[in-house]
């Protein structure tokens, strides 16, 4: 079957896509090799709209049972597909997996990204007992506590200064003696009384028992070490964009994000959108990605409409 539009990804966006497709009655596919997006890890979910908490794994379920509600003669819905390349022959694309192939007019990525994962004694073991990587989707849970960030571009600062509105204490550690981030936001960020920060480090340990109760970390100039008590470690060291099967059709950036139009999620190649942490656009929430892939579909209909 040759379908109107196949969106790769089944995340908050290729959820919203698919049920706004299949609303428009337009042949959709949505392939994925798991659905639900990063937040499934999520103890507790407080920013999803209308929802005021929702576990992730609970998250994820109800955007697959919402896609569910139209599969059949506009929506089918493949689960455990791992898409390996995207090929383009005359109006047709074909995407191809490790298990099939499938064909298609219009395209949607909204493959997501992986969050770049803290490698130390410790780490893996306290994933979700204090270490987290979503400040937006956990950080109210530590309001009143002691905390720590690393990492030293915008996002670290964006998220310590989101929990400095409710945290006791935010220390940020960054591994390099240089921020990455805007002077600006460096500077309002590290002004805050119960702010402090750390460069030239390095992460040796996370402890604790049930859950976190400290970081030990070295400072590399005088090889000093330091334990510093702590409830919760917020990771922000940067993403690993979902995009190695589309290199070879879109334009990326510098940092592997396929670069779109945010007028209206557009790609490099015509018939080709993208939407969410796919993408390069400025910001990445749940929320962001179902608008913007949203935004995309609205694109899509009115693109495949022109182009019978």
């Amino acid at each position: 079957m040759n379908y109107d539009l196949i969106i790769i990804g089944g995340g908050p966006g290729g959820a919203a896509a698919a049920v706004y497709a299949a609303r428009k009655q337009l042949h959709t596919l949505i392939v994925g090799g798991e659905f639900g997006g990063q937040s499934t890890v999520s103890e507790d979910i407080q920013n999803w709209i209308g929802t005021p908490h929702i576990s992730g794994m609970a998250f994820g379920e109800a955007l697959k049972s919402h896609m569910k509600e139209y599969e059949g003669e506009f929506l089918t819905i493949k689960e455990g597909i791992w898409v390996t390349d995207i090929t383009k022959n005359d109006t047709l694309f074909t995407v191809h997996s490790d298990s099939d192939t499938f064909s298609g007019r219009a395209i949607l990525i909204t493959s997501g990204s992986t969050r770049r994962k803290l490698e130390v004694p410790g780490a893996t073991a306290f994933e979700n007992k204090g270490i987290t990587y979503c400040a937006s989707c956990d950080g109210p849970i530590f309001s009143g506590m002691d905390v720590a960030v690393i990492g030293g571009g915008n996002a670290a600062f964006e998220t310590a200064a989101q929990l400095l509105a409710y945290c006791k204490s935010v220390t940020l550690l960054h591994r390099s003696d240089t921020y990455r981030a805007d002077e600006i936001t460096i500077n309002k960020v590290l002004a805050h009384p119960q702010m402090k920060a750390f460069k030239n480090v390095e992460i040796l340990e996370v402890k604790g028992e049930k859950f976190v109760s400290s970081i030990i970390w070295k400072d590399k100039a005088t090889n000093t070490t330091t334990e510093l008590p702590v409830s919760g470690i917020f990771v922000e060291i940067g993403q690993i964009p979902s995009t190695a099967f589309a290199k070879k059709s879109v334009k990326l950036d510098e940092n592997n994000k396929i670069v779109v139009d945010p007028w209206n999620q557009r790609t490099s190649t015509e018939g080709i959108w993208c939407a969410g942490d796919a993408s390069n656009g400025l910001y990445h929430q749940n929320n962001i990605a179902a608008g913007d892939a949203v935004k995309a579909l609205e694109d899509i209909y009115m693109w495949l409409h022109k182009n019978k």
